[in-house]
């Protein structure tokens, strides 16, 4: 991108939603002319803990997910993204899944559509791990223009959702990283506090000693500590306390998600129909997927996975600057490039290799 690409002028009509790396966010406004989609809860959860503990044994037991699959809520994911701008299948058999969130209920925000946390999942072809990559909703990237008209310049990834929605959303993801997305779920991190407390609760190790800006101003101590929802999710939101600001936000969602999965392999979850019971009842109604996705079928293909299958990774960055009033954060684009290029291929160890 040069620098005349990123000093680009900002019309009103094709307003950034506002936010930095370590700034107060203020969401922006839906587009033009679409009804405002439904954040739903805990979507990633709902789908990584169902097919990634056991779920083959609740479907092989004809547990709820064939009636769950026919109350799932489907999204237009894919209409409009032109084929011709849509990178071709290099590895068969591999999934790549884009994962879209927010958070409703965080204090900071005033309402609004967003795209605040972006992950790529991608699972490979032998279906023995995933690699879940956030990418900062911050990154400074191309976002082409919607059918609407907006866009068409360098802004930050999170902007595509509010200029062209969910088809824009992915059409910039996949123009940036140059892997065809199969799959998308979204999820609204509020949804947190339900999903971990039917649960029992999750442990949760934090890197240091912080007290949260949001009330009642919990105080978190450094090192392993149980976490009920409310305090788990005041966790995964902090950021304005640390130096690297939203990057500590990713790592404590990242740490929030990980310990749920831990949590519902090593607490029973499976083996106990009243917990399963209140856990599903606190998940499957808030899926939503794109109209493609089958629950059941991706349930039975990714019943070997386990947390532990899992590893966490963040977009390859060479740190947060400014572009004009905006604070940014620039991609490592060679590295990038490379880690990408991996994740077409289905190199799994390049994956790993490349994206620490």
């Amino acid at each position: 991108m040069s620098s005349g690409e990123q000093a680009g002028t900002i019309t009103s009509e094709d307003t950034l939603p506002a936010g930095g790396t370590d700034g107060p966010e203020t969401p922006a406004g839906a587009p033009a002319g679409r009804p405002r989609r439904r954040w739903l809860r805990i979507t990633l959860i709902s789908l990584l803990v169902l097919t990634l503990v056991g779920v083959g044994a609740v479907v092989a037991g004809g547990f709820y997910l064939k009636s769950v699959e026919s109350d799932i809520d489907r999204v237009d994911a894919f209409d409009g993204v032109p084929e011709e701008t849509r990178p071709e299948v290099v590895a068969k058999g591999a999934l790549n899944i884009l994962i879209l969130g927010s958070d409703s209920r965080d204090p900071e925000s005033t309402g609004g559509s967003r795209a605040d946390t972006i992950i790529l999942a991608h699972v490979p072809k032998g279906r023995s791990s995933a690699q879940l990559v956030s990418i900062p909703r911050d990154t400074w990237v191309a976002v082409p223009r919607s059918k609407e008209g907006r866009g068409g310049r360098d802004a930050k990834i999170n902007a595509a959702y509010a200029w062209g929605g969910l088809p824009l959303m992915v059409q910039t993801v996949e123009q940036y990283t140059k892997v065809r997305i199969d799959h998308v779920l979204m999820v609204d991190f509020g949804g947190f506090k339900e999903i971990i407390d039917a649960l029992g609760g999750i442990d949760i190790n934090s890197e240091q000693r912080f007290t949260s800006i949001h009330p009642p101003f919990r105080t978190f101590e450094q090192g392993k500590q149980r976490m009920d929802g409310a305090t788990a999710l005041d966790f995964s939101r902090q950021r304005k306390q640390f130096a690297d600001g939203d990057f500590a936000r990713i790592r404590h969602q990242q740490q929030v998600i990980k310990a749920i999965l831990d949590q519902a392999a090593s607490g029973g979850v499976l083996a106990n129909p009243a917990k399963l019971n209140s856990f599903v009842r606190a998940t499957s109604s808030a899926v939503s997927v794109d109209k493609k996705m089958s629950l059941v079928d991706m349930a039975m293909d990714l019943r070997g996975l386990r947390g532990n299958d899992l590893t966490f990774m963040t977009n390859p960055t060479k740190g947060t600057g400014r572009v004009g009033t905006e604070s940014v954060v620039f991609d490592d684009h060679d590295k990038a490039a490379s880690f990408y290029d991996a994740v077409r291929r289905d190199a799994v160890e390049e994956i790993l290799r490349t994206g620490r």
